[in-house]
């Protein structure tokens, strides 16, 4: 346990307390303390760009120390997407260095009259003067605060916005470490509200380790090198699925109106590699599942980590582009704006089938599927809230409300928030997850993919052996809320520990029983099923936090192309001579058959009501009773 820094824009007031030991018993730290501090100081009603919005940054309890993959800080606020539950993730070095730095959480509110950034260093946070760094980009605001040509980390890291942030883009992200975002729901734009530029955090610490604990991380380790489940992301990283999701029709294509492209030979992992200048990884993590890419762009060579595998179909295949050079540019050009590659590829998507449809256009760009200059362009328009940009940077919900004229029904959303590269009709656990995670469409909220991978030794550790078979048919409804579920309260604990869910709950080569050993050398001590029951009281709590603002089943529903409209399924041609491959005939169709069944099973199971609200039964199993009768527990602080 360590300290909290409470911080009032407005005011200048900056408090550092100890943090609350009970709350680190009962949320751990990074999502599970986020969504506690939300929860008891956001109103119901609260605007998400209004000073008192908070914005909350978190480390995990294995941050700043050197567990195998703890790179991950996380970000909570009321979210400008949503207007409901909000948070954000990211990797790279920025967690573990606020975390040496001695604090579990910055929870900050109010606004600063003008631009500002923090500076957290030993146990200390003060407020500093950012005139000079607005209006620029990420890029170079690290520039700045870290100095260009001083080696990775030797001054520490930052979490800035770009412009895109600035201008109160909704599909805002916070950009760490050059290349790293947290980005989901809007955060950057929440940053911008408070006019706070960056964080600078530099630790003179170098971590916690002791001989029990060493003897943990290189046994969790060793795990991770050894499992053949981990051999693509250590080979092409997250890339590696491009080809396979292609085969199965899981990869989004044309705004979602297909699952497949003919195109696959120029963007799948291999051929993504050809463009890889080195291999990268975030602090702490053997797998290293990232890269650095080198292309020649429009105005010169780009050079940006990545891209990843949302990246490269939201900015390929959604809006049916072809050019891999375009999909690289575009990554680094939402890295230097601060911008959500998945929403931005999906409301360029959006556009573009609203155009095909008759519905919009627009004098500067073609919005013709594929085109260059529409894909590239419309990112600066958005990040500065230029022309069509200005639509489009409310993101696809609200775009189409002004839109008009059945534009809904290409708004590719949940709950104001752009859904990730899954097809729910292929991936129908996915699209559950979509539709009821607490955050809007996300594929990380609960990672229903145990069918898909066909991870059957999973599967029999955790779920009773009558429903095995069934669970295990991706194609099959039946039992998709049962892994979810169990995902969902995975993927929790995975956030509250500051680690990365590729070694979790994405492939499940670390189970949640591997971290006890581990945690009770830091002062945890707990067995799986009380370990679980954290995630549960996290996923709970947010969905009390959005029950609070009004949310109900209705918000839980996928767009309806995924319930109404078959998708066509082709077979994946290659050719013996050139071996390239290319789209042969239909083989089949896919779609989600009753979503109504697979969501009532899932508030069944949850001991949720029909609306979706968790019933007291439920609440007080999980020690939730003072969450619901009090909102607040101090309303001293943050006043404005």
């Amino acid at each position: 346990m360590a300290n909290t820094a409470w911080i009032n824009l407005s005011t200048g007031e900056i408090q550092i307390k100890k943090t609350n030991p009970e709350l680190i018993k009962r949320f751990l730290g990074g999502r599970g303390l986020g969504v506690k501090y939300l929860y008891d100081y956001v109103e119901p009603g609260t605007d998400p760009f209004g000073p008192d919005n908070y914005l909350i940054f978190t480390a995990g309890v294995f941050s700043g120390t050197p567990w195998p993959s703890s790179s991950r800080y996380h970000v909570t606020y009321k979210s400008p997407a949503s207007n409901g539950y909000g948070y954000a993730n990211s990797g790279g070095g920025f967690g573990p260095e606020l975390a040496l730095t001695g604090f579990d959480a910055l929870v900050i509110c109010g606004a600063a009259p003008s631009p500002v950034y923090l500076k957290v260093k030993d146990n200390q946070v003060s407020i500093e003067k950012a005139d000079h760094l607005w209006g620029r980009k990420t890029g170079e605001t690290q520039d700045i605060l870290l100095g260009a040509d001083t080696p990775t980390g030797s001054n520490g890291r930052v979490a800035c916005i770009g412009p895109a942030g600035e201008n109160l883009v909704r599909i805002a992200a916070i950009i760490n470490d050059y290349g790293r975002a947290a980005a989901r729901g809007g955060p950057g734009a929440v940053m911008g509200s408070k006019n706070l530029k960056a964080i600078h955090a530099q630790a003179s610490q170098k971590g916690f380790v002791n001989k029990d604990l060493t003897a943990e991380i290189k046994a969790a380790s060793q795990r991770l090198l050894k499992d053949p489940k981990m051999q693509g992301l250590m080979d092409a990283g997250t890339a590696f699925l491009m080809r396979p999701k292609n085969i199965s029709g899981d990869l989004p294509a044309k705004n979602h109106q297909l699952g497949q492209v003919p195109f696959i030979d120029a963007m799948d992992g291999a051929k993504l590699k050809e463009y890889r200048i080195k291999r990268m990884g975030c602090r702490f993590c053997p797998v290293r599942c990232s890269c650095e890419s080198m292309v020649q762009g429009t105005n010169g060579t780009v050079v940006t980590e990545g891209p990843e595998y949302e990246t490269t179909d939201a900015l390929g295949p959604v809006c049916w582009n072809d050019n891999v050079n375009v999909i690289i540019e575009g990554n680094l050009l939402c890295n230097e704006y601060g911008l959500d590659t998945i929403s931005t590829g999906k409301v360029i998507g959006f556009a573009m089938e609203c155009h095909e449809n008759g519905l919009l256009s627009d004098k500067e760009f073609s919005l013709e599927w594929g085109d260059s200059h529409t894909i590239l362009g419309l990112m600066e328009a958005i990040a500065h809230r230029r022309g069509l940009g200005g639509l489009l940077a409310e993101g696809t919900k609200r775009a189409a409300e002004r839109i008009g004229h059945g534009a809904e029904a290409f708004a590719m959303q949940v709950k104001g928030v752009e859904i990730p590269e899954q097809e729910p009709r292929v991936a129908k656990g996915m699209g559950l997850g979509h539709g009821v995670s607490n955050r809007g469409a996300d594929h990380l909220y609960g990672l229903p993919a145990i069918d898909l991978g066909g991870n059957f030794e999973t599967a029999r550790k955790v779920f009773a052996p009558e429903i095995i078979d069934e669970l295990m048919e991706s194609s099959n409804e039946k039992y998709k809320a049962d892994m979810l579920i169990y995902g969902e309260h995975y993927c929790a604990l995975s956030d509250a520990f500051g680690v990365c869910k590729f070694t979790t709950s994405e492939e499940y080569s670390l189970m949640p029983a591997d971290f006890l050993p581990a945690l009770k050398v830091l002062g945890f001590d707990m067995d799986e099923r009380a370990l679980l029951e954290i995630g549960e009281r996290i996923v709970n709590l947010e969905r009390l936090f959005n029950v609070r603002e009004g949310f109900d089943r209705s918000d839980d529903y996928l767009p309806k192309r995924f319930t109404t409209e078959a998708m066509p399924l082709y077979a994946n041609v290659v050719d013996p001579e050139t071996g390239k491959t290319t789209l042969g005939e239909q083989i089949g169709s896919a779609i989600i058959e009753d979503f109504d069944a697979m969501l009532d099973r899932y508030y069944e199971l949850r001991r949720w009501d029909e609306q979706g609200r968790p019933q007291l039964e439920k609440i007080q199993a999980l020690g939730l009773e003072e969450e619901i009768a009090s909102i607040h527990l101090s309303q001293d602080f943050g006043k404005n």
